[in-house]
C-alpha cells in the first residue's frame, strides 16, 4: 500500500487505540505538523489525560489549563524528555503544537505508551494482585548520587522532630493499609472457598468478585458487555496500528525535516542581522592592545591560582595521611576480636551478594497475577493439566513468593545493620571532636 494512502489508516488506528476519555481527531495531527495554534490545547489535554492514567492519578477535564501544562511538563521531565523547547512553551497553551506532537510521539516509542494504557485500562473480570519478585540493586543505583548531593545551609535545615513525626505518620498509614489488605484477602478467600467447584473452567474452579456480583445483580451484565466490546475495538485498532506503525514514523521524519529547515532559515536570518550590526573592520583597532593586556593578566592569575591549588592539595594529602596513620594505630589498640567479627560480617554480606549475582537468573515475576484458590486436595487432584481450551498459564504459589520475600528481607536487614554500625562509628568520630560534650549510647 502506498504511504500516502496508508498514512490516514495509521493515524486513524492510533487515534482509535487511545482511551475513550483521551481521544484525538486525526485532523489535529495534521495541524500539529504545520504548527497550527488551533491544535495546541488539544494536545495539552491529550498528554495530560494520558500521563495521569499512566501515573494512576485521578483527573477531571475541568482542571485549569495552566495546571495541566505544569503537570505535563513535570511528567515529561520525570520520564527523561530533554528537549528544552517544550519547557519554554507558554503556560496559556497558545503555541507549540508541533513540539507537543514530538513529545507525544516520543512517549509512544520510549515508554510504550499504548501498551501501558491497554494494560492499565483493561476490563478485569478476575481477582488479581500485584506480584514483584525482582531484586533492585540499590547499592548500584545509589552510586554516584552521594557525591553530587547539594549542600544545604542553615536556612535549609529541617527540624528532626518534624521528620520523626512524618516517619510515624508514614508508619501508621502503612499499618492501616496492611490491615485493609489483610481484610480484603480474608473476604476473597471466603468467596473462593464457598464457590469452589462452581466455575465452568476447571483450572479456576471458583468465582471471582465480579462474577459473584453478576450472579447477585444480573442486570449489570449489560454494562460489562459494553466495556468488553469497547476494549475489543481498542485491541483491534491497536493491532491495525502495529501493522501501519512504520508509516507513522516515516511521516514523523518529514516533521523533523520541516523543523530542521525552519531552524536553518532562522539561523541564516539571525546571522544576517548580526553581520549588519557589526562595525566595519579597519586597519587600526584601538581596543586590540587593551584586550591583549587583559588576556595576559588573566593568564597570570590562572597560573597563580594553579600554584595555590597545588599547594593546598599537597597540604590536604599530608594531613589525610597523618589521619590515616593515627586511625591505624587506634585500631590496633581496640579489641581485636570485635574488629575481626565486624570484618567477617561484612565479608559474609559481600559473599552473599556475589552468590546472588553469580547464580543463574530465574524469570522473576512482575506485574498483575490472577488469584486462584488451591487447596491441597484440589491441587493434587486437578493440578494444571485439565485445561479446557488452552495450555495452563505459568503460575507461582504464595508460599514461593513468601519465601523469596523472606530471603530479601533477611538480606536487607543485614545491610541495614551494617549501615547503622557505620553511622554509629561516624557519630563517634564527630563526637570526639566536640569539647565538653558527653555522648551516651542508647
Amino acid at each position: 500500500m502506498p504511504r500516502g494512502r496508508a498514512l490516514p489508516g495509521a493515524v486513524g488506528a492510533l487515534c482509535r487505540a487511545l482511551p475513550p476519555r483521551a481521544r484525538l481527531v486525526p485532523e489535529a495531527l495534521r495541524r500539529a505538523k504545520l504548527d497550527r495554534p488551533q491544535a495546541t490545547l488539544d494536545f495539552w489535554r491529550l498528554l495530560y489525560a494520558l500521563l495521569k492514567q499512566i501515573h494512576g492519578s485521578k483527573w477531571t477535564e475541568c482542571d485549569a489549563i495552566d495546571t495541566q501544562i505544569r503537570f505535563v511538563k513535570s511528567a515529561l521531565w520525570y520520564h527523561g524528555y530533554g528537549r528544552p523547547e517544550l519547557y519554554r512553551l507558554p503556560s496559556d497553551g497558545s503555541a507549540g503544537s508541533r513540539e507537543l506532537l514530538l513529545a507525544f510521539s516520543w512517549l509512544l516509542h520510549r515508554i510504550s505508551l499504548l501498551e501501558q494504557l491497554l494494560a492499565r485500562n483493561r476490563v478485569r473480570t478476575g481477582d488479581e494482585t500485584s506480584v514483584c519478585m525482582c531484586e533492585d540493586d540499590l547499592s548500584q543505583s545509589e552510586k554516584g548520587t552521594t557525591e553530587i548531593a547539594p549542600e544545604y545551609g542553615p536556612e535549609d535545615r529541617v527540624d528532626v522532630r518534624y521528620l520523626q513525626w512524618l516517619s510515624g505518620r508514614l508508619r501508621f498509614q502503612w499499618r492501616s493499609l496492611h490491615a485493609q489488605h489483610q481484610e480484603q484477602c480474608k473476604l476473597l478467600h471466603k468467596i473462593h472457598l464457598l464457590t469452589t467447584g462452581c466455575h465452568v473452567d476447571q483450572i479456576l474452579g471458583h468465582f471471582s468478585v465480579t462474577e459473584m456480583d453478576l450472579i447477585r445483580q444480573p442486570e449489570n451484565y449489560k454494562q460489562l458487555v459494553q466495556l468488553l466490546e469497547l476494549e475489543t475495538m481498542q485491541l483491534e485498532a491497536f493491532l491495525e496500528w502495529k501493522q501501519l506503525e512504520p508509516v507513522y514514523w516515516q511521516w514523523m521524519e518529514t516533521v523533523l525535516d520541516n523543523m530542521a529547515e525552519e531552524g536553518n532559515t532562522c539561523k541564516l536570518q539571525d546571522t544576517h542581522i548580526e553581520k549588519s550590526r557589526l562595525p566595519k573592520a579597519t586597519s587600526c583597532c584601538p581596543w586590540a592592545g587593551s584586550l591583549t593586556g587583559q588576556i595576559n593578566k588573566l593568564s597570570r592569575d590562572l597560573m597563580a591560582f594553579r600554584d595555590q591549588l597545588h599547594e593546598l592539595v599537597t597540604h590536604r594529602r599530608s594531613a589525610w595521611e597523618e589521619k590515616v596513620k593515627t586511625r591505624a594505630e587506634d585500631l590496633q589498640k581496640e579489641d581485636f576480636a570485635a574488629t575481626v567479627r565486624k570484618i567477617q560480617e561484612a565479608v559474609e554480606l559481600k559473599l552473599l551478594d556475589l552468590s546472588n549475582l553469580c547464580a543463574p537468573k530465574k524469570n522473576k515475576m512482575h506485574g498483575l497475577c490472577r488469584l486462584v484458590y488451591r487447596s491441597k486436595h484440589s491441587a493434587s487432584k486437578i493440578g494444571f493439566s485439565r485445561s479446557v481450551s488452552k495450555e495452563p498459564a505459568p503460575a507461582v504459589s504464595a508460599t514461593e513468593v513468601i519465601r523469596e520475600l523472606q530471603m530479601r528481607e533477611a538480606s536487607l536487614q543485614r545491610e541495614l545493620k551494617q549501615l547503622r554500625e557505620e553511622c554509629r562509628q561516624r557519630l563517634d568520630e564527630i563526637a570526639e571532636g566536640l569539647d565538653g560534650v558527653i555522648c551516651i549510647s542508647p
